[in-house]
């Protein structure tokens, strides 16, 4: 089982490094399109509908590597005023929907991908992107978002819930010194 998380989380870095380099050339093309248009006076083409692409792609490419560094959006009031055994039990039941959640829209997107290449849609734009190659990484970030959720519960269930390096410890006493003042 460790092998498993440990392989799931190796690939999940590897989307995150992917994902930095989609926002990387997001950055590049919008400089591009800023010098071509308003420094050399031409028109642009593809640089607008590239960007939306790989900044999309980033995002969903990301999403493992974003769950694997504890990086997503977390309201863990609750969590952090339990004890040990009830954050576990929370703690697995949030990634428990989470993963219900991924599966289902990663499985949406696996049939949206599926027309995109049967029917061979295109962009509406000049470019005429085929869509199927903006709708890949949605399909594969959410796959292995809902992936990186089973070996994230692999991993609560044999080592119970990770103390973010001092974070969880330190949020608790916040909140036990700010109901004490109260």
């Amino acid at each position: 089982m460790r092998a498993f998380i440990a392989g799931v989380s190796a690939i999940s870095r590897v989307l995150g490094v992917i994902a930095g380099l989609l926002l990387f050339s997001a950055v590049l093309s919008v400089t591009h399109m800023v010098f071509v248009r308003y420094v050399l006076n031409a028109s642009t083409v593809w640089q607008t509908e590239y960007t939306i692409y790989a900044v999309v792609g980033a995002t969903f490419l990301g999403a493992p590597w974003t769950l694997l560094v504890k990086g997503h959006v977390n309201v863990d009031l609750l969590q952090l005023a339990s004890g040990p055994r009830v954050r576990l039990i929370l703690e697995i039941i949030s990634a428990l929907v989470s993963l219900l959640f991924a599966a289902l829209v990663g499985y949406a997107a696996y049939f949206y991908l599926h027309e995109t290449i049967e029917y061979g849609w295109r962009s509406e734009t000049v470019w005429a992107v085929p869509l199927w190659m903006p709708t890949l990484p949605m399909v594969v970030g959410l796959v292995w978002l809902a992936v990186q959720y089973v070996a994230e519960i692999l991993r609560l269930i044999l080592d119970g819930p990770r103390e973010s390096q001092g974070i969880v410890a330190e949020q608790t006493k916040i909140f036990a010194d700010t109901v004490e003042k109260n």
